[in-house]
């Protein structure tokens, strides 16, 4: 398994640095080393344990990696005769399907492939549907050659981003994490925050926001940085549930938080056409406004409970830390102002990930010789770095790896930082599965609404919902979004809904970015919103509390992240999407206005504790602020003051009291 990990990670590097093969032959061999990899590392039940591999996972896992080389070896006779599927193809394509099917099972649970498996069913017999939803009939090749010879089915866009990008940065964020970058940041969260009121939670949404931003894995996030912050938090005051609540709002946080976002980024720049820096753009004030939230409740929850921060000596100095791991940040600084620079994702990715991949190395062989030594090492560094920006570059990098690899052999802890680069190149790829394996069965449902033009059915319903009311198809998008996320991860939830809602969004007005961020946002939320709240389950693993509980209050925490989808559609200003500066200005600031009302009113706290009435004023307050309705502005700045002058006059009448 080790070997076939390391081996992916080998291979989607070739891929990433020279582009050897075409499109559809790089998504193949893609999906079959998922396919290894999946058959290698989970049992075909969940319950039972891999001490040794069955002979029938061998196979499967050999079969579906051999497959994956189908469409490299018969290339030019797969184009000759498209559209005219021999037997061999047909047979082959049906029996990749049904591994991809398999995988996702494994690794995903059963809700992902029901969901494909009625799409798949509906393409096969929705002939006989009555109404709008019936389709021509469709034979089985027409079927099989959609899903597995094109590239509108298991290899369609989903799969190139997981093959491209998403892969890329996965293992960037495994480097990262195994030179230091958790600990760096904890550190730096630490020393700046840790002391002040409320200090550990307000750790946890920083260096949750931060690492989430790179690794832009929500779940994966609480259950690395939540071994940390959760019993930080439980150890100074804060509930099991707040505690968890908040790891898990500011985990999922990071799949919008620039520069990296989650892998739904990618796949939303791809499908729209536009650089992958024009999807930062547009989410950075939303991300930004949501962390706030999170910061703003943890502050306001720990002046309730009277929780101070913790003490100097348990705080690490923030200098200190960054001036021994600040070298850590430069391969993050590179991939930005590359990324804003106009390189591709897939270029900057690398670059980042290779310059990491020097410091790690050289981090080691400088050590045994003297610290001015790495200091000019540090700038041949980022000499190099300069470098990449233009085509030579990258070889100087990567010739300069196979320096520090070959160099690491000989010095004290040499093999030891190698063992760290293998770990990485393993954990990249054993992370990589889960998305991938998504991306590739979400392709179905893309395939089947491309090949049937259902969406189109779908989307009309939705326009006639919208033609008299926008709100109450934009509360019908959501309600997809949730109701799919309670199953099926953010991914295959995006590009589900994006395929069918935000075409008919479009159609009413909403711009095509904001649509498409909309079911985004809602996709995420679905991770937070019991019924199946995927990041408050496994925050609950980690807090030993109620899951439910724990889901509902992330949901009261991260109510920014329900409320500014709704805001960024009527205002696309907020977005920076239209409008001027002074409009974004007075929308942020409407906004952060609403989201401190909402605070005191869902916590009882601002100075002094509130009572219900002053809770329900502050609540209608923020209400109004973000409402599109006539003077709901004017209403909601009145009752912001009258709530204010209140609560000033109440807390000069009594002394701050705190409630335990």
């Amino acid at each position: 398994m080790m070997t076939g990990a390391f081996t992916f990670s080998f291979y989607q590097l070739v891929i990433a640095a020279f582009s050897p093969l075409s499109s559809q032959v790089t998504r193949s061999i893609h999906v079959g080393f998922l396919l290894l990899m999946t058959f290698l590392i989970y049992p075909m039940l969940s319950s039972g344990r891999m001490k040794r591999l069955p002979w029938y996972d061998v196979a499967l896992a050999l079969t579906g990696f051999a497959l994956g080389f189908y469409h490299w070896i018969f290339e030019a006779d797969l184009i000759q005769r498209a559209g005219s599927p021999t037997t061999t193809d047909l047979v082959v394509g049906t029996v990749v399907i049904l591994l991809v099917f398999e995988a996702s099972r494994r690794v995903l649970g059963l809700a992902l492939p029901l969901i494909c498996g009625l799409f798949l069913a509906y393409g096969f017999f929705g002939q006989y549907l009555p109404g709008d939803f019936a389709h021509r009939p469709y034979a089985y090749d027409q079927i099989v050659s959609q899903l597995y010879l094109g590239v509108e089915g298991i290899y369609g866009i989903p799969t190139l981003v997981s093959a491209t990008y998403i892969f890329l940065f996965i293992l960037f964020g495994a480097f990262l994490e195994q030179a230091g970058m958790i600990q760096l940041f904890n550190n730096l969260a630490l020393g700046f925050v840790g002391q002040s009121r409320g200090g550990p939670a307000k750790v946890a949404v920083i260096s949750s926001g931060l690492m989430g931003s790179i690794s832009g894995s929500g779940v994966a996030n609480v259950l690395t940085v939540g071994q940390f912050t959760i019993p930080l938090m439980k150890r100074f005051g804060y509930s099991p549930v707040f505690a968890a609540a908040v790891e898990a709002t500011s985990s999922m946080g990071g799949q919008i938080m620039p520069p990296v976002m989650g892998a739904v980024a990618f796949i939303m720049a791809e499908t729209l056409n536009i650089p992958y820096v024009e999807v930062c753009k547009t989410a950075l004030i939303p991300a930004v406004l949501y962390y706030a939230t999170a910061f703003w409740m943890v502050h306001l929850e720990a002046g309730r409970r009277n929780l101070h921060g913790l003490d100097k000596d348990q705080c690490p100095n923030p200098w200190k830390a960054m001036r021994e791991r600040w070298y850590l940040l430069a391969p993050l600084a590179a991939l930005v102002f590359m990324l804003f620079e106009g390189f591709t994702p897939m270029y900057a990715g690398l670059t980042g990930l290779a310059l990491t991949a020097v410091l790690i190395l050289g981090a080691t062989l400088t050590a045994a010789i003297g610290p001015t030594v790495f200091r000019i090492f540090f700038w041949i560094v980022i000499g190099l770095g300069a470098a990449a920006f233009v085509k030579l570059g990258i070889w100087a990098i990567l010739s300069l790896i196979a320096v520090l690899l070959l160099g690491n052999l000989f010095v004290k802890g040499g093999r030891k930082t190698l063992h760290i680069m293998r770990t990485s190149l393993i954990n990249g790829a054993r992370h990589a599965v889960p998305v991938g394996m998504a991306c590739a069965l979400v392709g179905v449902i893309v395939g089947i609404l491309t090949l049937t033009g259902v969406a189109t059915s779908f989307a009309g319903f939705i326009i006639a919902v919208g033609s008299h009311s926008l709100f109450a198809s934009l509360v019908l998008t959501m309600l997809v979004c949730l109701i799919l996320g309670m199953g099926i991860p953010t991914i295959p939830n995006y590009i589900i809904t994006s395929s069918i809602a935000a075409p008919a969004l479009l159609k009413l007005g909403v711009p095509l970015i904001v649509s498409h961020l909309f079911v985004f946002y809602f996709g995420i939320m679905a991770d937070l919103t019991p019924p199946v709240a995927l990041a408050a389950f496994a925050a609950a693993s980690i807090a030993k509390a109620s899951p439910m509980k724990i889901g509902f209050k992330a949901t009261q925490i991260a109510i920014a992240g329900f409320v500014i989808p709704y805001m960024a559609v009527y205002h696309p200003a907020l977005v920076m999407q239209g409008g001027t500066w002074a409009d974004t200005g007075y929308l942020v600031g409407k906004a952060v206005l609403a989201i401190g009302l909402w605070g005191a009113a869902s916590i009882g706290y601002l100075y002094v504790p509130l009572k219900w009435s002053e809770r329900i004023l502050a609540l209608i307050a923020a209400i109004l602020l973000v409402a599109v309705i006539p003077y709901s502005d004017t209403l909601g700045f009145c009752l912001a003051a009258i709530f204010l002058i209140r609560h000033g006059l109440s807390r000069r009448r009594q002394p701050v009291q705190h409630l335990v």
